[in-house]
Protein backbone atom coordinates (compact mmCIF):
# COMPACT_ATOMS: atom_id res chain seq x y z
CA UNK A 1 0.00 0.00 0.00
CA UNK A 2 2.87 2.18 -0.63
CA UNK A 3 1.35 5.06 -2.75
CA UNK A 4 1.16 8.44 -2.54
CA UNK A 5 -2.22 8.81 -1.23
CA UNK A 6 -1.44 6.22 1.47
CA UNK A 7 1.44 9.11 2.59
CA UNK A 8 -0.74 12.20 2.28
CA UNK A 9 -3.31 10.79 3.93
CA UNK A 10 -0.98 9.93 7.14
CA UNK A 11 0.23 13.03 7.21
CA UNK A 12 -2.98 14.84 7.73
CA UNK A 13 -3.63 12.08 10.14
CA UNK A 14 -0.68 12.50 12.68
CA UNK A 15 -1.33 13.84 15.89
CA UNK A 16 0.27 17.28 16.38
CA UNK A 17 0.59 18.35 12.53
CA UNK A 18 -1.05 21.63 11.66
CA UNK A 19 -1.75 22.82 7.38
CA UNK A 20 0.98 25.12 8.69
CA UNK A 21 3.29 22.54 9.66
CA UNK A 22 1.99 20.45 6.51
CA UNK A 23 3.04 22.48 4.52
CA UNK A 24 6.40 23.36 6.13
CA UNK A 25 7.42 19.61 5.88
CA UNK A 26 6.16 19.19 2.05
CA UNK A 27 8.40 22.42 1.17
CA UNK A 28 11.27 20.75 2.93
CA UNK A 29 11.56 17.03 2.22
CA UNK A 30 9.73 17.57 -1.47
CA UNK A 31 6.64 15.11 -0.59
CA UNK A 32 4.33 13.09 2.12
CA UNK A 33 6.01 9.64 1.39
CA UNK A 34 9.98 11.08 1.72
CA UNK A 35 8.51 13.02 5.24
CA UNK A 36 7.79 9.86 6.96
CA UNK A 37 10.95 7.87 5.66
CA UNK A 38 13.37 10.86 6.28
CA UNK A 39 15.84 9.92 9.13
CA UNK A 40 16.17 12.12 12.37
CA UNK A 41 18.86 13.40 11.39
CA UNK A 42 17.36 14.69 8.45
CA UNK A 43 15.13 17.20 11.10
CA UNK A 44 17.46 20.04 11.59
CA UNK A 45 17.08 21.80 14.21
CA UNK A 46 16.52 25.29 12.51
CA UNK A 47 14.09 23.51 10.54
CA UNK A 48 12.05 24.38 13.33
CA UNK A 49 10.59 20.92 14.22
CA UNK A 50 10.05 19.75 17.62
CA UNK A 51 11.63 16.88 18.94
CA UNK A 52 7.65 15.49 19.53
CA UNK A 53 6.42 16.22 16.40
CA UNK A 54 9.22 14.26 15.06
CA UNK A 55 8.92 11.31 16.91
CA UNK A 56 5.27 11.35 16.33
CA UNK A 57 5.86 11.39 12.31
CA UNK A 58 8.00 8.34 13.02
CA UNK A 59 6.31 5.99 14.99
CA UNK A 60 3.26 6.80 12.86
CA UNK A 61 3.53 3.92 10.25
CA UNK A 62 1.85 1.48 9.68
CA UNK A 63 -1.19 2.40 10.36
CA UNK A 64 -4.73 0.55 10.07
CA UNK A 65 -6.36 4.18 10.22
CA UNK A 66 -4.58 5.14 7.35
CA UNK A 67 -6.19 1.89 5.09
CA UNK A 68 -9.22 2.37 6.60
CA UNK A 69 -9.52 5.79 5.00
CA UNK A 70 -8.55 4.88 1.99
CA UNK A 71 -10.82 2.24 1.36
CA UNK A 72 -13.67 4.73 2.13
CA UNK A 73 -12.40 6.88 0.05
CA UNK A 74 -12.50 4.34 -2.91
CA UNK A 75 -16.33 2.78 -1.99
CA UNK A 76 -17.37 6.31 -2.39
CA UNK A 77 -15.63 7.46 -4.93
CA UNK A 78 -14.12 10.32 -3.17
CA UNK A 79 -11.21 12.64 -5.25
CA UNK A 80 -8.59 14.04 -3.42
CA UNK A 81 -6.14 17.06 -4.19
CA UNK A 82 -2.76 17.27 -2.69
CA UNK A 83 -1.66 20.67 -2.59
CA UNK A 84 0.91 20.12 -4.89
CA UNK A 85 -1.80 18.77 -7.18
CA UNK A 86 -2.39 20.50 -10.94
CA UNK A 87 -6.11 20.71 -10.06
CA UNK A 88 -6.03 21.50 -6.47
CA UNK A 89 -7.71 25.40 -5.89
CA UNK A 90 -4.84 27.51 -6.61
CA UNK A 91 -6.17 30.42 -4.74
CA UNK A 92 -5.86 28.69 -1.38
CA UNK A 93 -1.83 28.35 -2.20
CA UNK A 94 -2.12 32.09 -1.20
CA UNK A 95 -3.74 31.67 2.16
CA UNK A 96 -1.82 31.70 5.63
CA UNK A 97 -2.95 27.75 6.42
CA UNK A 98 -3.94 25.78 3.25
CA UNK A 99 -5.51 22.39 3.68
CA UNK A 100 -2.69 20.41 2.58
CA UNK A 101 -5.50 17.43 1.04
CA UNK A 102 -8.74 18.30 0.00
CA UNK A 103 -11.81 15.73 -0.51
CA UNK A 104 -14.39 16.35 -2.90
CA UNK A 105 -17.27 15.12 -4.94
CA UNK A 106 -18.79 16.92 -8.62
CA UNK A 107 -17.05 17.60 -11.57
CA UNK A 108 -16.74 21.56 -10.14
CA UNK A 109 -13.69 23.70 -11.59
CA UNK A 110 -12.52 24.54 -8.63
CA UNK A 111 -10.14 27.20 -10.75
CA UNK A 112 -13.12 28.80 -12.17
CA UNK A 113 -12.31 32.06 -13.64
CA UNK A 114 -14.91 33.77 -11.24
CA UNK A 115 -14.96 32.46 -8.25
CA UNK A 116 -17.81 34.07 -5.44
CA UNK A 117 -18.73 33.19 -1.85
CA UNK A 118 -22.23 34.15 -1.05
CA UNK A 119 -22.75 34.15 3.12
CA UNK A 120 -25.70 35.15 5.49
CA UNK A 121 -27.31 34.73 8.14
CA UNK A 122 -29.54 31.09 8.77
CA UNK A 123 -32.67 33.04 9.83
CA UNK A 124 -33.25 35.43 6.70
CA UNK A 125 -35.62 37.35 5.96
CA UNK A 126 -37.66 37.42 2.94
CA UNK A 127 -35.59 41.09 1.86
CA UNK A 128 -32.51 38.89 2.09
CA UNK A 129 -34.00 35.72 0.25
CA UNK A 130 -34.66 38.23 -2.87
CA UNK A 131 -31.79 40.00 -3.30
CA UNK A 132 -29.69 36.53 -3.08
CA UNK A 133 -31.63 35.19 -6.04
CA UNK A 134 -31.29 38.71 -7.40
CA UNK A 135 -27.48 39.02 -7.48
CA UNK A 136 -27.34 35.44 -8.64
CA UNK A 137 -29.31 35.76 -11.61
CA UNK A 138 -27.69 39.20 -12.78
CA UNK A 139 -24.08 37.43 -12.68
CA UNK A 140 -22.51 36.58 -15.86
CA UNK A 141 -22.72 32.88 -16.05
CA UNK A 142 -19.15 32.34 -18.18
CA UNK A 143 -17.08 30.20 -16.31
CA UNK A 144 -18.95 31.42 -12.91
CA UNK A 145 -18.57 28.86 -9.32
CA UNK A 146 -20.51 29.81 -6.46
CA UNK A 147 -19.52 29.01 -3.31
CA UNK A 148 -21.16 28.85 -0.11
CA UNK A 149 -21.50 26.21 2.90
CA UNK A 150 -24.56 24.48 2.43
CA UNK A 151 -26.16 25.67 5.95
CA UNK A 152 -29.62 26.59 6.39
CA UNK A 153 -30.80 30.23 5.25
CA UNK A 154 -28.94 31.96 2.79
CA UNK A 155 -26.26 29.50 2.24
CA UNK A 156 -29.01 26.61 1.17
CA UNK A 157 -30.80 29.94 -0.90
CA UNK A 158 -27.49 30.23 -3.09
CA UNK A 159 -26.81 27.18 -3.75
CA UNK A 160 -30.60 26.76 -4.72
CA UNK A 161 -30.26 30.21 -6.76
CA UNK A 162 -26.93 29.01 -8.83
CA UNK A 163 -28.70 25.61 -9.55
CA UNK A 164 -31.81 27.83 -10.80
CA UNK A 165 -29.65 29.57 -12.88
CA UNK A 166 -27.87 26.98 -14.57
CA UNK A 167 -24.19 28.19 -12.54
CA UNK A 168 -22.19 25.46 -11.44
CA UNK A 169 -22.60 25.80 -7.26
CA UNK A 170 -19.56 24.50 -4.50
CA UNK A 171 -20.44 23.26 -1.06
CA UNK A 172 -17.79 23.59 2.10
CA UNK A 173 -18.05 21.68 4.54
CA UNK A 174 -17.11 21.22 8.28
CA UNK A 175 -17.26 17.42 8.65
CA UNK A 176 -16.62 14.23 6.81
CA UNK A 177 -18.13 13.43 2.96
CA UNK A 178 -19.90 10.52 4.78
CA UNK A 179 -22.85 12.60 6.02
CA UNK A 180 -24.76 15.67 4.85
CA UNK A 181 -25.32 18.51 7.69
CA UNK A 182 -28.13 19.48 7.89
CA UNK A 183 -29.94 16.53 6.98
CA UNK A 184 -32.25 18.49 5.16
CA UNK A 185 -29.95 19.41 1.93
CA UNK A 186 -29.29 15.61 1.23
CA UNK A 187 -31.36 16.12 -1.84
CA UNK A 188 -29.72 19.82 -2.60
CA UNK A 189 -26.29 17.94 -2.03
CA UNK A 190 -27.15 15.68 -4.39
CA UNK A 191 -28.59 17.30 -7.24
CA UNK A 192 -25.08 20.12 -6.77
CA UNK A 193 -23.21 16.79 -7.42
CA UNK A 194 -24.30 17.03 -10.92
CA UNK A 195 -22.77 19.87 -12.34
CA UNK A 196 -20.51 22.03 -8.86
CA UNK A 197 -20.44 19.64 -5.76
CA UNK A 198 -19.05 19.25 -2.02
CA UNK A 199 -15.45 19.81 -0.99
CA UNK A 200 -14.11 19.49 2.24
CA UNK A 201 -10.44 19.17 4.26
CA UNK A 202 -12.44 17.01 6.86
CA UNK A 203 -11.91 13.29 7.18
CA UNK A 204 -14.48 10.17 7.17
CA UNK A 205 -16.21 10.07 10.21
CA UNK A 206 -15.54 13.69 11.25
CA UNK A 207 -18.82 15.43 13.04
CA UNK A 208 -19.32 19.04 12.21
CA UNK A 209 -19.08 20.29 15.31
CA UNK A 210 -19.06 24.32 16.60
CA UNK A 211 -14.87 24.07 16.12
CA UNK A 212 -14.77 23.20 12.48
CA UNK A 213 -16.91 25.72 11.11
CA UNK A 214 -14.46 28.55 11.22
CA UNK A 215 -11.28 26.56 9.43
CA UNK A 216 -14.52 25.46 6.98
CA UNK A 217 -14.70 29.37 6.45
CA UNK A 218 -11.29 30.12 5.88
CA UNK A 219 -11.98 27.97 2.49
CA UNK A 220 -14.67 29.91 1.77
CA UNK A 221 -13.09 33.20 1.67
CA UNK A 222 -9.87 31.60 0.43
CA UNK A 223 -11.14 29.99 -2.79
CA UNK A 224 -13.04 33.63 -4.15
CA UNK A 225 -12.17 36.21 -5.66
CA UNK A 226 -15.23 37.78 -3.55
CA UNK A 227 -17.24 37.42 -0.61
CA UNK A 228 -20.82 38.91 -0.63
CA UNK A 229 -22.37 39.19 3.20
CA UNK A 230 -25.70 39.35 2.53
CA UNK A 231 -27.40 39.58 6.11
CA UNK A 232 -25.83 39.09 9.54
CA UNK A 233 -26.45 40.07 12.93
CA UNK A 234 -23.51 41.79 14.78
CA UNK A 235 -21.79 38.25 15.45
CA UNK A 236 -21.63 34.87 13.49
CA UNK A 237 -20.04 33.21 10.61
CA UNK A 238 -20.63 35.21 7.90
CA UNK A 239 -18.89 38.36 9.63
CA UNK A 240 -15.79 35.41 10.44
CA UNK A 241 -15.61 34.83 6.68
CA UNK A 242 -15.68 38.53 5.56
CA UNK A 243 -12.66 38.56 8.45
CA UNK A 244 -10.97 35.62 6.45
CA UNK A 245 -11.50 36.69 2.84
CA UNK A 246 -9.97 40.68 4.11
CA UNK A 247 -6.76 38.94 5.83
CA UNK A 248 -6.36 37.06 2.69
CA UNK A 249 -6.52 40.13 0.50
CA UNK A 250 -9.57 39.31 -1.60
CA UNK A 251 -12.70 42.02 -2.09
CA UNK A 252 -15.82 41.68 0.25
CA UNK A 253 -19.36 42.96 -0.41
CA UNK A 254 -21.88 43.39 1.93
CA UNK A 255 -25.47 44.47 1.47
CA UNK A 256 -26.81 47.12 3.31
CA UNK A 257 -30.15 46.71 5.46
CA UNK A 258 -32.48 48.96 7.20
CA UNK A 259 -30.54 50.79 10.51
CA UNK A 260 -33.46 48.76 12.77
CA UNK A 261 -33.23 45.55 11.28
CA UNK A 262 -30.94 43.44 13.60
CA UNK A 263 -30.27 41.12 10.97
CA UNK A 264 -28.41 43.70 8.69
CA UNK A 265 -26.41 44.98 11.55
CA UNK A 266 -23.26 43.50 11.10
CA UNK A 267 -23.44 44.12 7.11
CA UNK A 268 -24.04 47.83 7.67
CA UNK A 269 -20.91 47.92 9.92
CA UNK A 270 -18.97 46.39 7.57
CA UNK A 271 -19.89 48.91 5.09
CA UNK A 272 -19.79 51.64 8.00
CA UNK A 273 -16.14 50.87 8.71
CA UNK A 274 -14.77 50.52 5.65
CA UNK A 275 -14.20 46.69 5.70
CA UNK A 276 -16.51 45.97 2.55
CA UNK A 277 -17.80 47.50 -0.80
CA UNK A 278 -21.57 47.93 -0.55
CA UNK A 279 -23.32 45.91 -2.87
CA UNK A 280 -26.23 48.05 -4.79
CA UNK A 281 -26.37 46.73 -8.47
CA UNK A 282 -24.64 43.70 -10.57
CA UNK A 283 -23.10 46.16 -13.10
CA UNK A 284 -21.17 48.09 -10.12
CA UNK A 285 -19.66 44.77 -8.38
CA UNK A 286 -18.36 43.79 -11.69
CA UNK A 287 -16.48 47.14 -12.68
CA UNK A 288 -15.29 46.50 -8.98
CA UNK A 289 -14.12 43.37 -9.61
CA UNK A 290 -12.54 44.75 -13.02
CA UNK A 291 -14.65 41.94 -14.63
CA UNK A 292 -16.96 44.50 -16.27
CA UNK A 293 -14.78 45.02 -19.73
CA UNK A 294 -15.16 40.80 -20.62
CA UNK A 295 -18.85 40.76 -18.44
CA UNK A 296 -20.44 43.12 -20.04
CA UNK A 297 -22.22 41.53 -22.75
CA UNK A 298 -23.05 38.77 -20.46
CA UNK A 299 -25.22 40.50 -17.84
CA UNK A 300 -28.39 38.95 -17.53
CA UNK A 301 -31.25 41.52 -16.89
CA UNK A 302 -35.19 41.45 -16.73
CA UNK A 303 -36.58 42.19 -20.02
CA UNK A 304 -37.10 46.43 -19.84
CA UNK A 305 -39.54 46.90 -22.00
CA UNK A 306 -42.14 44.10 -20.71
CA UNK A 307 -46.00 45.66 -21.02
CA UNK A 308 -48.15 43.60 -18.85
CA UNK A 309 -51.71 42.68 -19.80
CA UNK A 310 -54.45 44.42 -18.09
CA UNK A 311 -55.20 41.10 -15.92
CA UNK A 312 -51.34 41.18 -15.11
CA UNK A 313 -51.15 44.82 -14.24
CA UNK A 314 -54.47 44.75 -11.81
CA UNK A 315 -52.36 42.28 -9.70
CA UNK A 316 -49.23 44.34 -9.63
CA UNK A 317 -50.83 47.48 -8.51
CA UNK A 318 -52.36 45.35 -6.18
CA UNK A 319 -49.03 43.71 -4.48
CA UNK A 320 -47.42 47.50 -4.39
CA UNK A 321 -50.28 48.36 -2.30
CA UNK A 322 -49.57 45.69 0.13
CA UNK A 323 -46.00 44.15 -0.24
CA UNK A 324 -47.03 40.26 0.52
CA UNK A 325 -50.67 39.13 -0.43
CA UNK A 326 -52.01 35.40 -0.45
CA UNK A 327 -53.63 33.87 -3.41
CA UNK A 328 -57.29 34.06 -1.90
CA UNK A 329 -56.48 37.79 -1.47
CA UNK A 330 -55.57 38.46 -5.28
CA UNK A 331 -58.37 36.69 -6.56
CA UNK A 332 -60.73 38.75 -4.34
CA UNK A 333 -59.30 42.19 -4.71
CA UNK A 334 -58.65 40.99 -8.84
CA UNK A 335 -62.07 39.72 -9.46
CA UNK A 336 -60.07 37.19 -11.84
CA UNK A 337 -61.37 33.79 -12.63
CA UNK A 338 -59.50 31.03 -11.25
CA UNK A 339 -57.57 30.17 -14.94
CA UNK A 340 -56.94 34.26 -15.54
CA UNK A 341 -55.71 34.30 -12.04
CA UNK A 342 -53.47 31.34 -12.85
CA UNK A 343 -52.05 32.53 -15.95
CA UNK A 344 -51.30 36.34 -14.87
CA UNK A 345 -49.21 34.94 -11.95
CA UNK A 346 -47.53 32.55 -14.20
CA UNK A 347 -46.54 35.07 -16.74
CA UNK A 348 -45.60 37.53 -13.96
CA UNK A 349 -43.27 35.04 -12.28
CA UNK A 350 -41.46 33.95 -15.68
CA UNK A 351 -40.45 37.63 -16.07
CA UNK A 352 -39.08 37.77 -12.54
CA UNK A 353 -41.53 40.33 -12.14
CA UNK A 354 -43.09 38.58 -8.58
CA UNK A 355 -42.40 35.33 -7.00
CA UNK A 356 -44.17 32.97 -4.70
CA UNK A 357 -43.78 32.60 -1.06
CA UNK A 358 -44.97 29.44 1.31
CA UNK A 359 -48.36 29.87 2.07
CA UNK A 360 -49.35 30.44 -1.46
CA UNK A 361 -48.55 34.06 -0.94
CA UNK A 362 -47.02 36.14 -3.54
CA UNK A 363 -44.56 39.44 -3.48
CA UNK A 364 -42.91 42.01 -5.79
CA UNK A 365 -39.07 41.17 -6.81
CA UNK A 366 -37.08 43.48 -5.78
Amino acid sequence: MENALYYRLALTMVPGVTAKSAKRLIEVFGDAEAVFKASANAFEEDLGFSELLIHHIQSFLPNPAVEKEMAFLEKRQIKTLFIKDRDYPQRLMHIDDPPLLLFSKGPANLNAKRIISIVGTRNHTEYGKQVAEKIIRELPDEDLLIISGLALGLDGIAHRAALANGIPTLGVLAHGLDEIYPSQHRALAKEMCLTGGLLTDFRNNTAPNKYHFPRRNRIVAGMADATIVIESGEKGGSLITADLALGYNRSVFAVPGRINDQKSVGCNKLIRYSRAYSYINTVDFLREMNWWDEAIGLVKQPPLFYEPNTMEARLLVLLQEKSIMSIDELQLKSALKNTEMANALLALEMQYLIRSLPGNRYTLII
